[in-house]
């Protein structure tokens, strides 16, 4: 009985949140381990079917960088990087479009079909949704690596309207038509800004993000991001995962977190319930 209770309790817990985020968009950006486990993949379409079937809107950007890299061993091609960025030549963007905009994009449209959804896979090519120019590291070229420079939330916003699930490559095209290659985090920042979202999640293969003591922080302040940047304690790759999520609250996402996908049903527990499991970002 006392089982039957607490599965009760978890209901009346999320019964507001439902409420609350009834239509509204939220962004998510998939990858890390919960895009290649078994046991997470499955959570994850789960908990984005609730979603869907609750009257929420999900919108999935995903990731791919490590099945880049396979990809391109596999072909011979050497994996090249600046400052944790990859050096995208006319060969590289020709493997990261087949496995961004093919392989996974359709696995992850099929997983979450599996789950009892419609899902409609897009690219930030489609539409000219993603318009960006290149991008620059430092003062090296780096390739058809691109930046954001604008986007048109229009195609996503057809394929919600239509019933689906967005799933979306970060792809991006310049002014000339031609592609690049654009960082998850930022397409998905972006585009949660573009759509107006209720909130932004970027699952990652970390708990959160902690102090210099190593405590879990469930909240931060643009204020407190900018000082534990500067004392060196958020640093590497977490710098770019908070400035993402302090763009898009600037361009009027709600509420941005950045939360650990290795957790079965993460997203699940970070929306619907009261303390959630990752760390929120304000300003």
């Amino acid at each position: 009985m006392k089982t039957l209770i607490d599965k009760a309790e978890v209901l009346i817990e999320a019964l507001p949140y439902m409420r609350r985020f009834v239509n509204k968009t939220i962004v998510i950006k998939y990858g890390g381990h919960a895009m290649t486990e078994e046991e997470l993949r499955a959570s994850f379409a789960i908990d984005v079917v609730l979603l869907k079937h609750i009257g929420i809107r999900p919108v999935i950007v995903h990731g791919g960088g490590p099945q880049i890299g396979e990809t391109m061993t596999r072909l011979g091609l050497k994996p090249q990087f600046v400052q944790g960025i990859r050096i995208t030549d006319d060969p590289t963007m020709e493997v990261v479009e087949m496995v961004l905009g093919g392989r996974i994009n359709q696995e992850i449209v099929q997983l979450v079909e599996r789950g009892g959804a419609r899902a409609l896979g897009l690219t930030g090519k489609d539409g000219s949704m993603i318009r960006v120019e290149r991008k620059l590291v430092g003062d090296q070229d780096v390739g058809r690596v691109g930046k954001i420079c604008n986007v048109d939330p229009y195609p996503i916003r057809a394929a919600a309207d239509a019933g689906f699930i967005p799933v979306v490559a970060p792809l991006g095209v310049d002014m000339q038509g031609v592609s690049y290659n654009v960082n998850a985090d930022d397409a998905a920042g972006a585009l949660a800004a573009a759509l107006h979202a209720e909130k932004l999640i970027l699952l990652t293969d970390v708990e959160g993000v902690k102090n210099g003591q190593g405590e879990f922080l469930h909240q931060l302040s643009e204020i407190e991001v900018k000082k534990l940047i500067a004392e060196g304690t958020i640093r590497e790759g977490m710098i770019p995962k908070v400035e993402c999520c302090l763009d898009a609250l600037r361009g009027g996402v709600s509420s941005a977190h950045i939360v650990d996908g290795r957790m079965t049903h993460a997203i699940l527990l970070e929306i619907f319930t009261d303390r959630g499991i990752g760390t929120l970002i304000t300003l």
